[in-house]
This record gives C-alpha cells, sequence and structure tokens, in this order.
C-alpha cells in the first residue's frame, strides 16, 4: 500500500522532546568516558576493578550502553537488574555514590550540550538516590534518613 512515509518517531522525556544531537554515538562516549575515569579513580577505582574482572569490562560495558539507550532513548535494549551486583558490595555509602555522581557531571559536561548534560543529571540523581534507599533498607538502616544527592552539593 502506498501513502505517506511514516512519520519519524519523537521521543518525549519529561514532556519535551529529546534533544536530537542525543544519539547512540554520544550515549559510547559518555560511558566510556565516564568508566575511564571511574576505574582511574582513588576512591571507585578499586570497588569497581575488584567487582568486575578485566575480561568483563567490555560487556560491562555495553550494558551500561544498553541501560542509558534504553533510559534516555527508549530503546529497550536493557533487561538487566542493576541493583543487584551494589547490593552485594559491602560499606558502599553517601560518599561513594557523591563520587559517583561528581565524575559522572564531570563527563557529562565536558561530552554533552547542556540540555543533553542535564538529562543524563537528572536520570543519574534518580538513580542514584533509589541505589542508596535500597541498599539501606538491604542492611536493616532506616532508608527514612536518607536524603537525595542535590547536585548543587556536588565537588
Amino acid at each position: 500500500m502506498k501513502g505517506r512515509p511514516a512519520p519519524q518517531r519523537t521521543i518525549v522525556v519529561d514532556g519535551k522532546p529529546l534533544p536530537e544531537v542525543l544519539d547512540e554515538k554520544m550515549i559510547v562516549a559518555v560511558v566510556h568516558g565516564f568508566y575511564d575515569e571511574i576505574r582511574g579513580d582513588e576512591l571507585l577505582g578499586p570497588i569497581f576493578m575488584g567487582a568486575i574482572a578485566a575480561e568483563e569490562w567490555p560487556h560491562h560495558l555495553d550494558k551500561m550502553c544498553d541501560f542509558w539507550s534504553a533510559t534516555l532513548l527508549r530503546t529497550g535494549r536493557y533487561d538487566g537488574r542493576p541493583l543487584a551486583p551494589h547490593l552485594r558490595l559491602p560499606g558502599l555509602g553517601e560518599e561513594h555514590f557523591r563520587r559517583w555522581l561528581t565524575l559522572f557531571r564531570a563527563t557529562v559536561s565536558k561530552l554533552c550540550p547542556p540540555e543533553v548534560a542535564a538529562l543524563f543529571m537528572d536520570r543519574a540523581m534518580r538513580v542514584a538516590h533509589s541505589f542508596r534507599l535500597a541498599i539501606a533498607f538491604h542492611h536493616g538502616e532506616d532508608s527514612l534518613k536518607i536524603r537525595p544527592i542535590l547536585e548543587d552539593t556536588l565537588s
């Protein structure tokens, strides 16, 4: 059947169309750039390097690209459970999430236009808070005492 071409799909995030500049290539750059920073970080590097074997890094990076693609581009590529591995890490606390968010913000600020960096950071802040709540609950702590980390309090 002939007719008009299918309209291009517009992705809407938080009621606004997704900036066209955000694509898979940008997600790959952010994920790889961020985890390069993580692996070299004094606080987070040993945790990540201890939890992810050297030969597993390509798979981990692919999985994180799928996560961000599904989260921001709505591709549906990610089907994992990201919380479970974090629950197995002993002593994971606010300082770790603050550092994670600080490194993430530096990465997206360097690689993305401001409106895209803001989208990444909004999602990262949400993920960090939900993980912190779940970890506290998992360890029998009072999760009501867990307050969101605010971006303006990051170093």
